[in-house]
């Protein structure tokens, strides 16, 4: 097991070269100074595409802006979750100023109502100006800073769609205002909370008694999820919170897996065409922004077509991997296969032997497409 979390390090170390961070400066009036910034652009970022990406903001970005950044890239490398826009705000040496609150109200105050405030109407707003953020935001934090998150929930519209707190050290109060705020959210929220066994011990168990309230939320629209790590303290949660977060978060983005494919696509009441366009818009409609089709799915739906001899899906499937894939093998590949499934094998074959001229994807290449002209050859003469 340390083997493998030294490899994982090591993976996270080497992609995240890939993916520098920029260091910028903004100057606030709400803080009477200036303020650094970590952000890291999402690998072929274009700022004249129209596309747009979720926006993770990370609070303590001195120490916690690297492992958010690093898994991002590692994950979105892999299509596990969407590229995203990282965005840290360094803190080290006005980090309690930055999180106080009141000892009457339990709410920011002073530096810390400033600091609520440059968030609000300073850096979020610059962050949108000059970059293609979306409006799915995630807020990320870490002790203090993982109470701090929780206020921006009580705006009457929250600023975030999703919030990981990491350990957090609560204010007095804040667990009976978290339980009486996401039971009435009537938004698609996503909370993510994490302690330890070794985690500090006033924390945790205030912590414990957070999540034993909040499970007993029964809102449609918040989607909950609680971690106790064994074998982790205070500042090593951190590395197990951050990719189980993310994994919460973008749940439905994931590719289809073994689990999905046998527990909802094969038992969808509709054709596996049908289960895929919907998982799509499912996908724009949680994250408002459009996925853009995956090999990967596309393999798990032609299994689906043949498994259940649905050959109209599977011509429908086609036809929209040509559309999304016009100068990829892919295209030629699924056309071929599904005048093989009707019986066409002239088609078939002419489609295949088309293929050989374009670009290979992750998972068909040339060698394959000779395979099917041979199988195809091979059908005909029979």
């Amino acid at each position: 097991m340390k083997k493998f979390y030294i490899l994982v390090i090591i993976c996270l170390v080497v992609l995240n070269t890939q993916a520098q961070a920029i260091y910028k400066t903004i100057n606030s009036y709400k803080l009477e100074g200036k303020r650094e910034l970590k952000i890291q652009l999402p690998r072929n970022y274009d700022p004249e595409s129209k596309r747009s990406y979720p926006l993770v903001l990370v609070l303590d970005g001195d120490y916690l802006f690297e492992p958010v950044a690093g898994n991002i890239d590692y994950q979105a490398y892999w299509e596990d979750i969407p590229d995203c826009i990282v965005v840290g705000v360094k803190q080290g040496s006005t980090r309690e100023d930055d999180f106080l609150y009141d000892n009457d109200t339990f709410f920011p105050v002073h530096e810390g109502a400033d600091f609520y405030e440059f968030i609000v109407v300073e850096l979020l707003p610059y962050i949108e100006e000059n970059y293609s953020a979306s409006n799915f935001r995630i807020v990320i934090g870490h002790d203090l800073a993982a109470n701090f998150i929780n206020y921006y929930l009580f705006k009457d519209e929250p600023l975030f769609r999703s919030y990981v707190a990491l350990s957090p050290d609560l204010a007095p109060e804040m667990i009976n205002r978290l339980q009486e705020r996401l039971s009435i959210l009537k938004e698609e929220t996503f909370y993510y909370m994490a302690t330890a066994d070794a985690d500090v011990k006033a924390l945790r168990n205030a912590i414990l008694k957070s999540d034993a309230k909040l499970k007993l939320i029964e809102n449609p629209k918040l989607h909950y999820k609680f971690d106790n790590f064994e074998d982790a303290n205070h500042y090593s949660l951190v590395g197990r919170g951050i990719p189980k977060a993310l994994n919460e978060i973008f749940a439905l983005y994931k590719p289809i897996n073994a689990k999905e494919y046998n527990e909802k696509v094969l038992t969808f009441e509709g054709s596996p065409y049908d289960y895929l366009i919907k998982k799509y818009a499912d996908i724009e409609y949680f994250y408002g922004f459009e996925k853009k089709l995956i090999e990967n799915d596309i393999r798990a739906i032609a299994a689906a077509c043949n498994k259940k001899d649905d050959l109209e899906s599977l011509e429908k499937l086609a036809k929209l991997v040509k559309k999304e894939f016009p100068n990829s093998m892919l295209s030629a590949y699924y056309m071929g296969l599904f005048h093989e499934k009707e019986g066409n094998y002239k088609k078939a074959l002419m489609r295949y032997k088309a293929g050989l001229l374009m670009e290979p994807s992750q998972y068909i290449d040339k060698e394959i497409m000779l395979e099917k002209m041979y199988d195809t050859q091979d059908a005909m003469k029979n």
